[in-house]
């Protein structure tokens, strides 16, 4: 008899042992995924034999109850997060639980350049990857009533950056994002203004910083060509700078810009209208938003381009008129 129960014990023993070491291999073996990558959505609310459902729907070869079972058994069922996920080929049932637990959702990222547009951010949000499209059809104005500030103009209200988001985040989402951070680096600089600075208000240098964003092709330029803006402001004298003409030309602008041009009067015409255009005409950079409330001590009120990047840097009209003549007249 205690022979017939040793064989038993030890038969359940090899049984267990054996079941053991079957779950141990299963859980290092890759997933049969249905295609190279498989979106996973995991809904906030679900709950681990959903997720485990949810994983079997996407068309992935895998038993929902036996990876249920897993999730249970490892203890970390309840730490599952919801999210959008990528699964890829490779992954198995251990890297699985790994990531829904740590939350690694598939990512995707956005680059907003410093000088560009409002029409440019729009453009490459509507080619962003897996950013659902809540702006589409949107006239600006309604979308920065969405945006909480009703009235606003979009203009260089977005900070350039690089912005990562999930898949399926929303255009509109990613948009406050960059607004908070515009608002959050404009505040910074008009902070940290120097005293002499002839602006009145934040937005004022919000302005002037989108036209040095424009205007500066070397950064080691930056500072100067503030100084420029600043002393003209000073003096009264226009701030004659083309791309403010570009700006308020829109689609009208074909890559020239013409002596009619310069004349042609709109409200971002620098030429025909005193002072500050009414709107920011691009996204200034941090070092713009700087170089507005800090220009460099200096005298120059003209600048012309080297044909480098660079400006040469004038205090009267007749050395302007030299610089002139010999980076641009003579093509040297």
């Amino acid at each position: 008899m205690r022979r017939f129960f040793l064989t038993i014990f030890l038969l359940a023993a090899f049984i267990v042992l054996g079941a053991g070491a079957a779950g141990l291999w299963w859980l290092q073996q890759p997933l049969e995924l249905p295609a190279p990558t498989v979106d996973l959505s995991v809904e906030p609310g679900t709950t681990p034999r959903g997720v485990a459902q949810a994983v079997a729907d996407t068309g992935t070869d895998v038993s929902p109850q036996l990876l249920y079972w897993w999730f249970r058994f490892s203890g970390q069922d309840r730490q599952i997060r919801a999210g959008s996920y990528e699964l890829e080929r490779g992954i198995t049932p251990r890297t699985l639980l790994n990531v829904l637990v740590r939350g690694e959702e598939a990512t995707r990222s956005l680059v907003l350049v410093e000088g560009w547009n409002f029409r440019q951010v729009r453009s490459a949000l509507a080619k962003a990857e897996q950013l659902k499209p809540e702006t589409f059809g949107l006239a600006d104005e309604e979308l920065m009533a969405r945006l909480g500030k009703p009235g606003l103009h979009p203009e260089g209200r977005f900070f350039p950056d690089t912005y990562t988001y999930s898949k399926g985040s929303t255009d509109i989402a990613l948009l406050q994002r960059a607004m908070r951070a515009m608002d959050k680096k404009l505040d910074a600089a008009w902070a940290a203004r120097a005293s002499d600075v002839p602006l009145k208000t934040a937005d004022e240098a919000l302005i002037l910083a989108s036209i040095v964003e424009k205007e500066t092709g070397k950064a080691q330029d930056r500072t100067q060509i503030s100084a420029v803006f600043a002393n003209r402001l000073r003096a009264g004298m226009p701030l004659q700078t083309d791309p403010t003409v570009i700006y308020g030309m829109g689609t009208r602008f074909d890559g020239n810009l013409r002596k009619k041009d310069l004349q042609t009067d709109t409200p971002w015409n620098t030429y025909t209208r005193p002072g500050l255009p009414p709107t920011p005409i691009a996204m200034p950079g941090k070092a713009a938003l700087l170089a507005a409330v800090q220009p460099a001590q200096s005298k120059s009120l003209y600048f012309v381009s080297k044909g480098d990047g660079s400006s040469q840097f004038s205090s009267s009209l007749e050395e302007h008129n030299r610089a002139v003549n010999r980076y641009q007249r003579s093509g040297q």
